[in-house]
C-alpha cells in the first residue's frame, strides 16, 4: 500500500464509475443485468450479518456478482473456506479502533497453547488507523454453503414483499405526497413531493423506484438532513445532489430488494463525469451523504435511539470517544437540548446539535464502528451559489 503509484481509495472509485458511464453501463445507466438479475446487490458478511459503509457497498456492488456475500481471505479460512486458485480481491477500507494481535515472546516468537493455537490479544490504538483488507465474494470461495439456502433464510425473516417493505417506508416516512401531472420532482420550498399517478408507471415498481428516488432529495430538508440543494436544472451544484440522491436509491433499492432506477440519468451523466474527474474525493463525501439518507428513510438511527431509551442524548455517554473519518471525537459535555460538546484528536471544541449532520454521524460511527469508512476529504469542496430553483430531482 505504500507505493507511489498507489491511487487513494476514492480515486480509484472515481475512475472507474467514469470509464464505466461512458461504456454506457454504470449502475445508474444499467440498473438490471444482462442475466436479468439487479446490477447492484447489498453486500453482507455472512458470518457477522453486518452490511457495509456506503462506499465500499458500491465498490464491492460494481464487481456485479449475484452472491451477496463478502469476506477477507482470512475470514473465510476460519470459517473453512477458501479463496479460489487466481481470484481477486477487492479492496476496501474503514477506520479501525482496535486489532487482535498474536502474543508474543520477548525474541517475537508467537506464544501458543498445548493444543497448538497461537494465543492473541486485543489492542486498543490511540487513533483510527486505517484498515484497507481485500474481500472476497461467495463466488470467489470454495466450499460457501449454497446460495439458496442462505437468501432463503434471509427472505424467511423478512415476511414483507419488496414492495410492502416501500410502502411502508414511504408511510413511516411522513412525508407529504401530491400525485397528478406528468413530472416526478421534489419542491423544496413547499417541502413536497410531487409524482404522477400510479398506474402512469409501467409497473408498481418503477412508480416506487421513483418515489424512493424524490425522498432521498426530500431527506435533504433543513428539518431533515439539511443539504445544500441549489443550482439550476443541468448546472453541476444541481448533480452534486443528483449524485446522492442516485446513490442513495441504489443502496436503498438493495436493502428493500426492490431495485433501483435512476430514470433521469441521460441529462446528468456528463455533469457526474466532470465532477468525478475534477473532485474525484467527491464520491467519498456523496457516499458518505448517501449512507445518511438511506439510515434516515430505512429507519436505522431512529431505531438505534429507540433501542437505546428516551434518556439524555439518545446513546451518547460523557467521556465516549468515537472514531469517525480521519479524527476521534471525545464526548467533554452534554446539554438538556440534546446536544453535546465534543473535542477532537487536534483538541477542537465544538457543540454538535442534534440537527446537525455530525450528530447522527457520531452516533451511527459510536455504534457500528466497524460499518463506517474513512472518506478521505480534500478540504471543504466548492461553495454553493444562490437558491436559483426550488424543482429537486425532475
Amino acid at each position: 500500500m505504500n507505493d507511489k503509484n498507489f491511487k487513494a481509495l476514492p480515486i480509484q472509485l472515481s475512475n472507474r464509475l467514469v470509464a464505466e458511464i461512458k461504456e454506457g453501463n454504470s449502475l445508474f445507466q444499467k440498473p438490471v443485468k444482462e442475466n436479468g438479475m439487479p446490477a447492484f446487490v447489498t453486500p453482507i458478511n455472512p458470518t457477522t450479518g453486518k452490511g457495509y459503509s456506503a462506499m465500499n457497498a458500491l465498490i464491492l456492488g460494481m464487481q456485479r456478482h449475484d452472491d451477496p456475500r463478502w469476506m477477507s481471505a482470512d475470514a473465510a479460512r476460519y470459517a473453512g473456506n477458501w479463496v479460489k486458485k487466481d481470484e481477486k480481491g477487492t479492496l476496501i477500507e474503514f477506520p479501525k479502533t482496535k486489532d487482535i494481535q498474536a502474543i508474543r515472546t520477548a525474541e517475537g516468537g508467537r506464544i501458543k497453547d498445548d493444543a497448538g493455537v497461537t494465543q492473541t490479544k486485543t489492542v486498543t490504538f490511540e487513533k483510527p488507523q486505517q484498515a484497507k483488507p481485500f474481500l472476497f465474494n461467495g463466488e470467489q470461495l470454495k466450499d460457501m454453503p449454497p446460495l439458496e439456502d442462505f437468501l432463503k433464510k434471509q427472505n424467511e425473516a423478512q415476511p414483507l414483499s419488496p414492495i410492502e417493505r416501500a410502502e411502508k417506508m414511504i408511510a413511516d416516512s411522513k412525508a407529504t405526497i401530491i400525485h397528478g401531472g406528468q413530472e416526478a420532482y421534489y419542491d423544496k420550498l413547499r417541502d413536497v413531493i410531487f409524482l404522477p399517478e400510479k398506474e402512469t408507471f409501467e409497473n408498481e415498481t418503477k412508480y416506487y423506484q421513483a418515489a424512493i428516488h424524490q425522498l432521498a432529495h426530500w431527506s435533504g430538508h433543513e428539518s431533515r438532513l439539511n443539504r445544500p440543494m441549489d443550482g439550476k436544472l443541468g448546472s453541476l451544484d444541481y448533480a452534486h445532489e443528483e449524485m446522492r440522491a442516485a446513490i442513495a436509491g441504489i443502496l436503498i433499492g438493495g436493502e428493500l430488494k426492490i431495485g433501483h432506477n435512476f430514470g433521469q440519468q441521460a441529462a446528468y451523466m456528463n455533469n457526474f463525469v466532470k465532477i468525478l474527474k475534477d473532485q474525484p474525493f467527491e464520491i467519498a463525501k456523496a457516499s458518505r451523504d448517501a449512507q445518511r439518507i438511506s439510515g434516515l428513510l430505512l429507519g436505522v438511527t431512529q431505531k438505534r435511539e429507540q433501542k437505546q431509551g428516551n434518556g439524555t442524548n439518545a446513546g451518547f455517554q460523557k467521556g465516549d470517544e468515537i472514531a469517525y473519518m480521519h479524527n476521534s471525537y471525545k464526548v467533554i459535555d452534554m446539554y438538556k437540548t440534546k446536544s453535546i460538546k465534543v473535542e477532537d484528536a487536534s483538541g477542537t471544541r465544538k457543540i454538535v446539535k442534534p440537527t446537525d449532520g455530525l450528530y447522527s454521524s457520531l452516533l451511527e460511527a459510536k455504534n457500528n464502528p466497524r460499518e463506517l469508512e474513512i472518506a478521505m476529504d480534500e478540504g471543504q469542496g466548492q461553495s454553493l451559489e444562490n437558491k436559483q430553483n426550488h424543482k429537486i430531482g425532475r
